[in-house]
This record gives C-alpha cells, sequence and structure tokens, in this order.
C-alpha cells in the first residue's frame, strides 16, 4: 500500500509532469504507452479490490451502491466494475494477468467480461485461453469482437442461449445531457421488433418531409418516436407531465435564472419559460423560506385537489433522495427514513422520497439511514462511510434583510 501511494502522490506525479516539457514527438509518446501501461496494472489492482469487497459481503446488493458512493461512478458503470472484478478473478484469469502486463486496458477487459458473461465458468476459462494471444494491444472493439468469437468458440451450441441472455436483459434506459436535451434508448431489444419499429418510425417521418417541412429526417424520426411513445400517432404535440421548478421573476422575464426540471437538472431560463407556457401547462405556487431556499409550503390553487403530505414531499425532494439518483420524485416510493415499526413518523421530518432499488437498498444489513431537521439526509453504509443528501433549495440563499431599513422608493 506504501509503494501504491507513493505512485500516486501529488508530488511525484508533479515531477513526472514538470519534466515532461523537455520531450521530443517520439518520447512523448512513448511516456503516454508507459502512463497507459501502468495505469492498466492499477485498474488490475481496483478490480482485485473490488473483487475482494464483494467476496466480503456474500455478493450483496449494497455493494454496487457502495462503489458508486465511493469511487464517484454512476450506478450502470458500478455494476459493470463489480461484475467484471469477480469475472476476472474467478473465470478469466489470464485477462486479468494481461492487465499486469499492462497490454490489456480495465475497459478492454471489461469487454471480455461481458461477452463471456453468459458461459459456464469452465466456458469462460476456455474462451480466456484463446484470448491470450489475441488481446494485447487491441483497441476495445477489436477485443469485444475476438471475445465475442472465442465465446461462440467454446460453445457453439449455446448461441441460442446467448440471444436468450441478451433478449431477457432489454430495458429502457434515459440518459440526461447538457441544456435542455435527453436521450431514450431500448437496450438490448428484439432484432425483429425494433426493426420493424424503426421502420415504422422511418416511414412516418418521411410522409411529414413535404412541403414547407423545416425539420430534417433525423429530427423528424425523432419527433415522430417521442409522439409515438406518448399515445400519439406521431408527428403531433401529444400532452406530457413533468415538473418545472421557476421562480416567478424568472417566469416573468424579468430576470434569467436558471429553471430546474426534475430529473433532468437546470435548464435556460428561456427553455423554461418556453416549457411553461405550453397549453396543458398547470402553474403552481410553491413557498419557500426567502433565506434558505427550502420549500415551506404549496399553494392550494390547482385543477385537481392536493394529495397533501405525500406532494409536498415529492416537491421538496424534487429527486430520489440517494446521493447519485436522479429519478424523479414523482417516480419514486414515499419512505420513512427511521422504519414506522421503530419509532418513524408520517410526516414530512420522517418521510424521504426513495426510488425502488433504493427504497429495497435502505432494507440491507448495514445501512442506516438519518434525516436531520433542516432535512439533511445521512446515509451510512456497512463500511462506517457517511454520504449526506439535502434537497436543493428552490433558489439560491438571500440575504436577510433588516426590518429598520427603509423602503425603497418608488
Amino acid at each position: 500500500m506504501a509503494l501504491l501511494k507513493e505512485i500516486t502522490e501529488p508530488s511525484t506525479l508533479g515531477e513526472i509532469n514538470d519534466s515532461l516539457y523537455s520531450l521530443d514527438d517520439k518520447d512523448s509518446l512513448a511516456v503516454a504507452v508507459a502512463a497507459s501501461e501502468g495505469i492498466a496494472r492499477l485498474e488490475a489492482v481496483r478490480f482485485r479490490a473490488l473483487a475482494q469487497l464483494s467476496r466480503h459481503r456474500d455478493g450483496a446488493r449494497g455493494v454496487v451502491q457502495e462503489v458508486a458512493f465511493e469511487l464517484s461512478f454512476v450506478d450502470s458503470h458500478a455494476g459493470a466494475m463489480v461484475a467484471a472484478a469477480e469475472a476476472l478473478t474467478t473465470r478469466l484469469p489470464r485477462t486479468l494477468g494481461l492487465m499486469d502486463q499492462g497490454v490489456v486496458s480495465g475497459f478492454g477487459a471489461m469487454k471480455v467480461a461481458a461477452a463471456t458473461a453468459w458461459l459456464s465458468d469452465e466456458d469462460a476459462r476456455a474462451a480466456d485461453a484463446l484470448l491470450e494471444d489475441r488481446l494485447p494491444r487491441k483497441n476495445s472493439e477489436q477485443i469485444r469482437k475476438a471475445a465475442g468469437h472465442a465465446a461462440m468458440t467454446v460453445d457453439r451450441a449455446g448461441a441460442a442461449k446467448r440471444a436468450e441472455h441478451h433478449r431477457a436483459g432489454r430495458r429502457l434506459s434515459m440518459r440526461h445531457g447538457e441544456t435542455g436535451v435527453a436521450s431514450i434508448e431500448v437496450e438490448d431489444g428484439p432484432v425483429e421488433k425494433v426493426a420493424a419499429a424503426y421502420t415504422r418510425i422511418d416511414r412516418e417521418a418521411r410522409a411529414l418531409k413535404t412541403g414547407g417541412e423545416t425539420r430534417t429526417l433525423d429530427q423528424l424520426r425523432a419527433d415522430v418516436a417521442l409522439d409515438l411513445l406518448l399515445g400519439g400517432q406521431g408527428g403531433t404535440s401529444e400532452r406530457a407531465e413533468v415538473f418545472l421548478y421557476m421562480d416567478l421573476a424568472t417566469y416573468l422575464g424579468l430576470n434569467d435564472d436558471p429553471a430546474e426540471l426534475a430529473g433532468h437538472g437546470h435548464i435556460p431560463a428561456e427553455l423554461g419559460r418556453h416549457i411553461a407556457s405550453g397549453p396543458n401547462t398547470l402553474l403552481r405556487r410553491i413557498i419557500t423560506d426567502p433565506l434558505s431556499g427550502q420549500v415551506l409550503d404549496l399553494g392550494r390553487d390547482r385543477y385537481r385537489p392536493t394529495a397533501g403530505l405525500g406532494e409536498f414531499v415529492r416537491v421538496r425532494d424534487r429527486e430520489c433522495r440517494r446521493p447519485g439518483c436522479h429519478r424523479p420524485a414523482q417516480a419514486c416510493d414515499l419512505d420513512h427514513s427511521v422504519p414506522w415499526q421503530f419509532g418513524g413518523h408520517t410526516d414530512a421530518t420522517d418521510l424521504i422520497d426513495l426510488c425502488r432499488r433504493d427504497h429495497r437498498l435502505k432494507d440491507e444489513p448495514g445501512w442506516t439511514y438519518r434525516l436531520d431537521g433542516d432535512g439533511t439526509l445521512i446515509i451510512t453504509t456497512p463500511t462506517g462511510r457517511s454520504y449526506d443528501s439535502a434537497p436543493p433549495p428552490l433558489h439560491e440563499p438571500r440575504p436577510e434583510v433588516s426590518l429598520a431599513e427603509e423602503p425603497p422608493p418608488f
């Protein structure tokens, strides 16, 4: 551990960085190669450490969430890392050995783990042996193809099983981008259905590309696909429910403070006003503490009656309260931070929003949750590490105004 710390010490790295300015092109490239080899070796160390953690916990689901916390990974990447670590230290020892030599990167090794995940342990080791001479110095796409071919070679009769495995893993995912955009993807869907869906979307998009239509075919395909998902016939706008947070001054155009879309994050004020001005938009008054920006109360002026406490908690939290999870509160479970049977209270001081996965994680052994009076949630993992989560204020805290001050002239 001391040597590992010495290698990664900022002072050591600083000395190396300072020496780079005197290198020519050839030496610069050689240093980049040497650094990549060193990174691969360190990644092998990380995989072994993650596998050891998983063994200590008997493969508990909470391992992935704890790795996501500690290494600042999104959950999907943390899950892939843990799965690869388990495979490399048991089923794929030769691939791990290539990482020790610095000739296969961690990303490449994860491609091997993913391509052989459907194999039995015996067949995975056979594929690992076939790949030992085929992986060094190859890029990730070459490794993916080589690993897929090796898996098919050692289990030719398993092609149907592999297809079944992948099709069983189908899911819908959403990825948030920047400045008011996001992506939705059906991952590992049945190829015949995906192809048929694309053909229909493309056909309807091309039918709309007439006369004065200014949208490109790519834009039309995206618009048609979203409209169809929302229950329409394609090509026309559909009503959808989203939760937009924007202060009155921004809504009125008096300032350009960013608005916030639940589950996505901040968006430009102009885009927020565009969304808020839609024909089916429902506006709702939210009262905040001017000093902290935290939600204090909800206005009752709306088309449908209030859902009371549950609605207040969802508006306050905006997203799942586990740090790093951005599932909108409207799609989460309301849960007690202190279990009801152990003295928890069904009120705003004890209720929090947790998505279904994190709701289940909370009940695993060794995980503790505490909600402070100011709304800060403290989560302690089985290893004793603590992480906090607070509902973000709806606006920046404002300076307190003394009542003794003279009002401004009008």
